[in-house]
C-alpha cells in the first residue's frame, strides 16, 4: 500500500482543469439559451427545451464510449500498454459507425420524434429547424466527447480544458453573429452549435506532440469484446447524462399537462441552469476518474480513498456556492432570459428556483460517487444507482408529487430524488471501500 504525497496536488490540477472545461461548456449552454430567448422569445426557449433530450443522447453516447474505453485505457496503462493503445482505435471506430446510424434514423423519423418529445402547434416549427441541424452534426458531438475522455486519461487534462473552452468561445461568438447581424434565428443557433466540436477536435489533434502520450491510432482488428467491455463500463455514465434528457422530457409533458408553454419556457431556464450545475459536478467527477482508475490499477488503496474524499468535498463546495448565487440573484437571472418581461414566465421560474436547486447539495456528490464506481470497475453497481437516480425514483417522484401538489410537486421531486439516491449511493460506496481495504 502506498500513499503518494503528490496525489492531492495532481488531483487538484485535474479537477481545476476539468471544472474550467465544464464551466466553458456551461457558459456556452447559457449563451445559447440567452440568444434564443432574446432573438426568438419564450416559444423559441420552449422549443429549445423540447430538443434538449436529443442533445443529451449524443453527449451520453460519447461519454459512454469515452469514459468506458478510457477507464480500460487507464487501468492497463502501466502494466499492459498495448492493450491500452488498441482500445482507443476499436472504440473510436465503433463510435463513428454508431453515430452515423443514429444520425440517419433521427433524420428519417424526425417528425414522429418531435411529437413524442412534446412539440405542439406553437413549438413544432422552431423545434424542427433546430433539431434537423443538430442531428446532422450528431457524429461530431459523439466523437468529440469520446476523444476528450481518452486525451484526459492520457495525462493531458490541460489540452482538454483548452479544447472545451475554445469550442465554447466559438459558440458564443457565432451564436451572436448568426442570430443577430444575420438574423438566422433557431437555424443560426443550431449551426453555431454543430460547428463547435470541430474546433475542439482540431485542438485535440495537438495531443500527438505531448511527450507522455501513449494514445495512438492503430490498425483496426475486429474484436468486439474490448468494445463491449467499454460500453459496459461507460453505460452508467450514459445513463447519468441521459437521465437529464429523460427528466426534461418527462417534466415537459407533465408541465404542459398542468400549465402552458410559458411554464415550459420557465422550466427551460431552470433546466439550463440545472445543466450548468450538473456539468460542473461532472467536471469534478471526470477529474477524479483518471487518478482513481490509475491508482486502483496499481492497488494504491489509500490514494483511491483520498481521491474520492477530495472529489466529494470539491463538488459539494461548488454546489453551496451555486445555490447561494441562484437564491441571491434569482430575479436578475430570470430577467436575463426574459427579454419580453413576460409575467407568467417570471412567476413560474421564481417559484421553481428555490425548490429545485436544493438538489445541488446532493446531486453534486451523487455524480462523483457514481463515476467513482465506474473508475474502480464496478459497472453493475454504478448502473443500478444511475437507473434509480435518473429514471425509477425521479419519474415516480414527479408523477406522484405533481398529481398531489401541481407545479410545486414538480420542483420538489428533484431534490427528493437526489436525497434518496445520496443515501443509497453512499451506503454502497462505504461497503466497496471496506472490501478493497481487506
Amino acid at each position: 500500500m502506498e500513499n503518494s504525497p503528490h496525489i492531492k496536488k495532481e488531483l487538484t490540477g485535474y479537477i481545476i482543469r476539468d471544472v474550467f472545461s465544464s464551466l466553458g461548456l456551461s457558459i456556452y449552454i447559457l449563451a445559447d439559451t440567452y440568444f434564443i430567448a432574446y432573438a426568438v422569445g419564450p416559444i423559441g426557449l420552449a422549443a429549445l427545451n423540447i430538443d434538449l433530450p436529443i442533445f443529451n443522447l449524443f453527449n451520453g453516447l460519447g461519454l459512454m464510449l469515452g469514459i468506458g474505453g478510457a477507464t480500460i485505457f487507464s487501468i492497463n496503462k502501466s502494466k499492459h500498454p498495448e492493450k491500452s493503445r488498441s482500445i482507443f482505435t476499436q472504440v473510436l471506430s465503433f463510435g463513428i459507425l454508431l453515430s452515423l446510424i443514429i444520425m440517419a434514423l433521427g433524420l428519417i423519423f424526425i417528425h414522429p420524434l418531435l411529437h413524442l418529445l412534446g412539440a405542439n402547434h406553437e413549438t413544432l416549427a422552431p423545434s424542427l429547424t433546430y433539431l434537423r441541424i443538430i442531428l446532422i452534426g450528431s457524429p461530431l458531438f459523439i466523437i468529440n466527447n469520446l476523444v476528450l475522455s481518452f486525451v484526459r486519461n492520457d495525462s493531458n487534462p490541460h489540452l482538454t480544458m483548452i479544447a472545451t473552452l475554445s469550442q465554447s468561445l466559438f459558440v458564443i461568438i457565432f451564436d451572436y453573429l448568426l442570430m443577430f447581424p444575420l438574423h438566422m434565428g433557431m437555424m443560426g443557433a443550431a449551426m453555431a452549435t454543430i460547428c463547435s466540436p470541430i474546433v475542439s477536435l482540431l485542438i485535440l489533434t495537438q495531443h500527438r506532440h505531448h511527450p507522455q502520450r501513449l494514445l495512438t491510432l492503430q490498425h483496426l482488428t475486429l474484436r468486439f469484446k474490448p468494445t463491449f467491455k467499454a460500453i459496459q463500463l461507460g453505460f452508467p455514465s450514459f445513463l447519468t447524462e441521459m437521465s437529464t434528457g429523460v427528466s426534461i422530457f418527462v417534466f415537459n409533458i407533465v408541465i404542459l399537462h398542468l400549465s402552458n408553454n410559458y411554464a415550459i419556457a420557465a422550466y427551460g431556464i431552470i433546466a439550463n441552469i440545472l445543466l450548468v450545475g450538473l456539468s460542473l459536478f461532472n467536471g469534478v467527477a471526470v477529474g477524479v476518474q483518471p487518478i482513481v482508475s490509475r491508482e486502483f490499477g496499481k492497488h494504491h488503496w489509500d490514494n483511491v480513498k483520498t481521491s474520492l474524499k477530495i472529489g466529494l468535498l470539491s463538488a459539494l463546495g461548488i454546489a453551496v456556492g451555486l445555490y447561494l448565487v441562484l437564491i441571491g440573484l434569482k430575479l436578475p437571472i430570470i430577467e436575463i432570459f426574459n427579454h419580453e418581461h413576460n409575467q407568467q414566465l417570471i412567476r413560474y421560474a421564481s417559484a421553481g428556483i428555490p425548490l429545485i436547486f436544493i438538489s445541488f447539495f446532493f446531486s453534486s456528490m451523487n455524480i462523483v460517487n457514481n463515476l467513482f464506481m465506474t473508475a474502480i470497475a464496478q459497472p453493475r453497481l454504478s448502473f443500478f444507482v444511475a437507473i434509480m437516480r435518473g429514471y425509477i425514483v425521479l419519474i415516480a417522484s414527479v408523477l406522484v408529487l405533481s398529481s398531489l401538489f401541481g407545479l410545486t410537486g414538480v420542483w420538489v421531486s428533484v431534490p427528493l430524488t437526489e436525497i434518496l439516491i445520496f443515501i443509497i449511493g453512499m451506503l454502497i460506496t462505504r461497503n466497496l471501500l471496506k472490501t478493497i481495504d481487506q
